[in-house]
């Protein structure tokens, strides 16, 4: 349940339309609001303020009208607006930067404070009366949807540099780079229950039970889709009323197919098919990878926007450089933490969740490799790789991981001297090479 709720908040924050509606409710509760205080205090009160709007039915009428008009109008123009900026965003860095532009909080409010004023002046517009009726004019009402009005204009200024900036090459790498930096701060290491402790019963290591492969059976997706996000504690919680060993096969952003394995069960006779959609109701499925529990997604999006600017139709190797740069800066924190031990423990210290995560050498992989496939004949990029490999081995704890950005490296230099046609360029990547060699060597020997 905590991960469907997950699920749909994430959902919420990336549309144009929940930031909106709640401030267009707002507006209504400050309609009725200001109309009722309006109401209970009188127009003399409001007089000897000074600043309230002090005209009569007719200039109120025309003034709410003129606001609700023009800002109605001016919401429409935004909303041109962030579509030709997401357009643009979406063709040159990639479609799947379109969702880190609706989840702009400050594109989704710019909306909303128009759309609220808007609303605003027309609750407030309906409650005035002219002379042949019961003459009632909201005064402090219409000074307010003055001032939103106002406020209005400074949106819509703040907002033209906003969707200007925002569409920058640089701003939306540092945007996905933050993104991913805080990724790795939330998972690594992350739990998936108790793990092992000096202060618990469970052992610092763990083996599946012999009978394991021979007895545990596979329960299958029930629906296609990307896994998104596994409700970890809930696992926990069955495997442990249940007496069961879960070892999940598939991790956030992979894809399944309906009745591709998703968890081992052992003991497998314990499998029935109420307990296939309990551990179902665990994993939540979705059409597209999302950043929550997969921090693979925030690095691909680095990478695809590398690749998508070393293609001959854009050519703009100083993007793809800013996302070395960042893919450096988020390998470093990464190595300088533990990866998150696959086995998990209920409080009595015995072994419930076998959770298989990403390791080193395999993130350094998919952060490298497109882009090194495509910066062969660029030595720039080259370079800026070898230097990125050679921040990172500063911060490296394993020979295993050494040997991962040694191996890269190599792999780097190779193609310059395949690809590279001036010999002074590949010397300049032979040099890098060897200071990151160096370097590699220095800390692991």
């Amino acid at each position: 349940m905590k991960a469907l709720l997950l699920k749909y908040w994430d959902r919420l924050r990336s549309s144009f339309w929940f930031v909106p509606a709640a401030m267009a409710c707002l507006a209504v509760a400050l309609a009725v609001a200001a109309v009722e205080l309006d109401k209970a205090v009188g127009d003399d009160w409001l007089e000897r303020l000074g600043w309230s709007y002090s005209g009569g039915a007719e200039g109120a009428s025309l003034l709410l009208g003129t606001v609700a008009g023009s800002m109605i109008a001016i919401a429409g123009t935004v909303f041109s607006m962030t579509l030709v900026a997401m357009s643009l965003a979406s063709s040159q860095l990639g479609p799947r930067l379109l969702r880190n532009f609706m989840r702009d909080t400050a594109n989704q409010v710019v909306l909303g404070t128009f759309v609220a004023t808007f609303v605003y002046c027309l609750l407030v517009l309906r409650t005035i009366r002219r002379a042949d009726e019961v003459a009632f004019v909201p005064h402090l009402s219409v000074s307010i949807g003055v001032m939103l009005a106002m406020l209005s204009i400074g949106v819509l200024i703040y907002f033209i540099h906003h969707v200007s900036v925002s569409i920058q090459a640089d701003v939306v790498v540092a945007r996905v780079g933050r993104e991913l930096e805080d990724g790795i701060g939330r998972l690594f290491p992350g739990q998936l229950g108790k793990p092992g402790s000096e202060t618990s019963n469970a052992p610092r290591e763990a083996r599946l039970p012999a009978a394991f492969e021979r007895e545990a059976l596979p329960v299958g997706s029930l629906e296609d889709g990307y896994l998104q996000l596994i409700d970890a504690d809930a696992l926990m919680e069955l495997a442990s009323q249940e007496d069961l060993l879960l070892r999940l096969e598939r991790r956030p952003g992979h894809y399944l197919v309906h009745g591709q394995a998703l968890v081992m069960v052992w003991p497998g006779e314990r499998v029935t098919e109420a307990l296939v959609d309990r551990l179902n109701d665990a994993f939540v499925f979705g059409n597209q990878r999302t950043a929550n529990q997969d921090v693979e997604f925030s690095f691909l999006q680095l990478v695809e926007i590398a690749v998508r600017a070393l293609s001959p139709g854009i050519n703009d190797p100083f993007t793809a450089v800013a996302c070395v740069d960042r893919l450096g800066s988020a390998l470093c924190r990464l190595a300088r933490r533990d990866m998150p031990s696959p086995f998990r423990f209920d409080l009595d210290g015995r072994l419930r969740l076998v959770a298989p995560g990403s390791t080193f050498a395999g993130i350094v992989d998919m952060a490298f490799n497109q882009i090194r496939q495509s910066a062969r004949s660029n030595p720039a990029v080259a370079i800026r790789l070898l230097d990125a490999i050679a921040q990172v081995a500063v911060h490296v704890q394993h020979a295993r991981d050494a040997a991962c950005l040694q191996r890269h490296a190599d792999m780097i230099v190779k193609g310059a001297r395949e690809a590279v046609p001036e010999a002074e360029d590949v010397l300049a990547v032979e040099a890098r090479f060897m200071s990151a060699a160096r370097a590699l060597r220095a800390l692991h020997g």
